[in-house]
């Protein structure tokens, strides 16, 4: 995959889990491996359970095509359509995706950036339909991130 399709990739440990507001959905806080960014994030509980301690795989990217290519979403939508036909390994749904190497893939918008002033740090506000995301770091790291659209991906 290009590399300019991959915003932002990194390890994270999970910290702590947020009192629960809403059915099926968690709200996790996590740090990652080099401490340098912090990781706020909704997660449908019910479909990917995640536990204080557990180490994840976070990633955003522009497309989940393997070739890097970025599609309007905007006229399709994002997943790939059940007559897509073809090979690629997903019962014949198509080629494959990104999405085939990860647990839990979710697009979304990115809403607001923010400049924190401390140390050349910015966090980055993505929302998943309605999951929040919020990732707090070096500015160096997050800027990538200045754009409209993205998946996020996780994996164990």
């Amino acid at each position: 995959m290009s590399a300019d399709a991959q915003l932002y990739e990194e390890a994270f440990t999970i910290t702590a889990l947020a009192p629960q507001a809403y059915d099926r959905v968690t709200r996790l806080l996590a740090t990652s491996t080099d401490a340098t960014t912090s990781l706020t994030l909704d997660i449908n509980s019910e479909l990917y359970p995640l536990q204080p301690g557990e180490n994840i795989t976070f990633l955003l990217a522009q497309t989940l095509n393997l070739d890097g290519t970025i599609e309007d979403v905007s006229k399709k939508g994002w997943r790939p359509s059940k007559s897509s036909g073809g090979g690629g390994g997903n019962g014949g749904m198509g080629e494959s995706t990104l999405a085939d190497l990860w647990d839990y893939v979710c697009y979304g918008k990115v809403y607001r950036h923010e400049d924190v002033g401390e140390g050349g740090n910015i966090k980055v506000y993505v929302s998943f339909g309605g999951l929040l995301c919020c990732l707090d770091g070096p500015y160096k790291k997050l800027s990538p991130l200045r754009i409209d659209n993205v998946y996020m991906l996780l994996k164990k």
